[in-house]
C-alpha cells in the first residue's frame, strides 16, 4: 500500500536565534562603514601592499580604507565549509553550517592538580596527561595545548605544545603560535607527521589559532602567520581581540562592529593572497571588561548567540566558545557556567566550541572538569537528536496488546531500544543507599577519579620513533 505523506514538516534538533535577518544585515553594514570610513592600520608590508594593489586606499603608511567591493569578492572566493582530519587521514570534522564540535582551550599557566587540589604552574606532563585524557574522551573532538608547561625553554614552549599534541592524540589539532616562527615550525611537524606539504594540505588536521591585538589594528606576527597559511592554503582562525569598554565601544553591538571589521579586513587579504584559502572567523565578539575587577570574563551571558548568529548570516565557519567558568575550583559554579555556555554554543549552532575545562577566566586548567564538560557533551547530544515518531516508536500494536493493566519490561520492544536512552557515566542516578556504597563522592571526586583510571590505563598511540624524532629535532632547533 502506497503510504504518501504531502506537507509533512521534519525539525532534527532544537536551534535558537538571537539577532533577525535585518539586526545582522544592519550590523554587517556597521562593519562595511568602519572599514571605508575609519580604516585599519596594518603592521605587515605585505598586506598593505595586498590592499593598495586591490584598490584600497592607503596612507601614513599602512593606515588602510577597504571599500565594500573588495569584502563582497572576498565572500565570492572563501570556502563556506571547512574539513579538518585526523591524523589517519579521516575526515572527522567538517566545520561550518550548523555542526557543532568540542575540544580544549590553550595556554593555561596554571592547572588544579587531581590529584592533590594544588593550584600550581603547569609543566609539559600536564600537557602530555591532558592529551591522553582527551584522546581517551568520546566527546573531545579536537584538541589544544591546554598548558603553558613551565619546565621547557620559555622561547619555545609552543614547539614542545605542537610535539606533545602530535605524540598523544590522533585528534584534530587547533595550535597557538605566539611568534611567527613558531606557527612555520608548527606547520613544518604537521607536515611531518603528515608526510608532506602537499598531504597535509589536502587532509589538514591541525588549523592555528591567530590572535589579533584589535579589530582595528592588526599586529605584524598575525598578518604574518595569516599571509603564510592562505599561501598554504591550510586553515586558520582569525581573532581580532577587541574588548568592549577598552579597546571598543563598551555595547555588545559596538564591540562587535569593531571585532568583525577587524575579522572582515583578515578575510579580505587571505583570500587576495590566495582564492579559495579556508578562513574560520570567531564565535564570539562581545567581550568586555568587568569594571568592578578588571577581569574579561569568559562564561558572561550577554555576548553569547549574537556572534554565532551574524557568522551563520555570512556563510562563515566559527571558531566558538563554551566549557569554561570564573570559578577558581571545579565546584558548582564550575559545571553551571561550563554547562550553560556549551548549552548555548550547541543550541545556536557554533562550530569548533573550544576552552573546556577552562577555570580562573582562562587562567588555570582541570582535567577532571575537562572530564565533566564530556559528560556534558554526552548530555547534550542526546538532548539535541531528532525524536523519530513513526509506527516502531509509536508502538501502537504493542499499547494494544499489553493493555492497561500490562508491563513492559520483558518485551522484545523494551530489550530492543532501551539501549537507546541516555545512560549517564559521571552524573550519579543511584538511589541515597547506593550512593553511600560508592563511596558517598560528589562530582568532583568522581571525575577526579575518571582522570586517574584513564592515566593509568589508557594508552594513546604514538608517533613512530623516526617520525617523532624528526618532529624533535625541528622543536630544539636553534635559529
Amino acid at each position: 500500500m502506497a503510504k504518501i505523506c504531502s506537507n509533512q514538516h521534519a525539525l532534527l534538533s532544537p536551534y535558537a536565534r538571537k539577532l533577525s535577518d535585518g539586526q545582522n544585515q544592519k550590523l554587517y553594514s556597521a562593519c562595511l562603514e568602519i572599514l571605508e570610513r575609519t580604516g585599519v592600520v596594518l603592521y605587515e608590508e605585505e598586506a598593505v601592499d595586498l590592499l593598495n594593489e586591490a584598490g584600497a586606499e592607503v596612507t601614513e603608511g599602512n593606515h588602510v580604507r577597504i571599500p565594500p567591493g573588495m569584502v563582497e569578492k572576498a565572500f565570492s572566493t572563501v570556502p563556506k565549509n571547512v574539513a579538518l582530519f585526523d591524523q589517519n587521514g579521516k575526515r572527522t570534522m567538517l566545520v561550518g553550517g550548523y555542526r557543532s564540535y568540542f575540544g580544549t582551550g590553550s595556554d593555561c599557566p596554571y592547572i588544579i592538580d587531581h590529584k592533590t587540589g594544588e593550584r600550581r604552574f603547569a609543566v609539559l606532563q600536564d600537557i602530555i596527561d591532558g592529551m591522553t585524557v582527551c584522546d581517551a574522551l568520546e566527546h573531545i573532538d579536537f584538541v589544544m595545548g591546554m598548558f603553558l608547561p613551565s619546565d621547557v625553554p620559555q622561547d619555545k614552549l609552543d614547539r614542545y605544545e605542537m610535539e606533545a599534541m602530535l605524540n598523544y592524540t590522533t585528534k584534530p589539532i587547533v595550535y597557538v603560535a605566539p611568534e611567527f616562527s613558531g606557527c612555520k615550525d608548527a606547520v613544518e611537524m604537521a607536515e611531518i607527521v603528515a608526510g608532506g606539504e602537499d598531504k597535509l594540505r589536502y587532509k589538514p588536521f591541525a588549523a592555528c589559532y591567530i590572535n589579533v591585538t584589535t579589530g582595528l589594528r592588526h599586529n605584524q606576527d598575525a598578518l604574518q602567520k595569516l599571509l603564510y597559511l592562505s599561501e598554504k592554503g591550510l586553515p586558520f582562525s582569525y581573532v581580532p581581540s577587541a574588548q568592549g569598554g577598552v579597546t571598543a565601544p563598551i555595547t555588545i553591538a559596538g564591540t562587535m562592529a569593531v571585532n568583525y571589521a577587524g575579522v572582515l579586513a583578515g578575510l579580505v587579504i587571505s583570500q587576495l593572497k590566495r582564492e579559495g584559502a579556508p578562513f574560520i572567523i570567531p564565535g564570539w565578539g562581545g567581550n568586555m571588561l568587568d569594571m568592578t575587577s578588571t577581569i574579561q570574563p569568559f562564561a558572561d551571558p550577554e555576548k553569547r548567540g549574537q556572534a554565532i548568529d551574524f557568522a551563520h548570516f555570512m556563510g562563515l565557519p566559527t571558531f566558538s566558545l563554551g566549557g569554561c567558568s570564573e570559578s577558581k575550583v571545579v565546584d558548582q559554579q564550575a559545571a553551571a557556567e561550563a554547562a550553560l555556555t556549551l548549552f548555548t554554543d550547541a543550541m545556536f549552532g557554533g562550530n569548533l566550541i573550544h576552552d573546556l575545562g577552562y577555570l580562573e577566566s582562562g587562567l588555570t586548567g582541570s582535567l577532571p572538569q575537562v572530564a565533566i564538560c564530556n559528560e556534558i557533551i554526552s548530555w547534550l547530544e542526546a538532548f539535541m537528536k531528532e525524536t523519530e515518531i513513526n509506527d516502531e516508536t509509536l508502538a501502537l500494536d504493542l499499547i494494544d496488546e499489553v493493555g492497561p493493566d500490562g508491563q513492559y519490561l520483558d518485551t522484545d520492544h523494551t530489550l530492543k531500544h532501551f539501549r537507546e536512552r541516555w545512560y549517564p557515566d559521571l552524573f550519579d542516578r543511584n538511589n541515597y543507599n547506593g550512593w553511600k556504597v560508592k563511596g558517598e563522592k560528589d562530582l568532583g571526586q568522581r571525575a577526579a577519579d575518571k582522570i586517574d583510571e584513564i592515566l593509568k590505563s589508557y594508552k594513546p598511540k604514538v608517533l613512530p620513533e623516526k617520525i617523532a624524532d624528526a618532529v624533535h629535532e625541528v622543536v630544539t632547533r636553534e635559529y
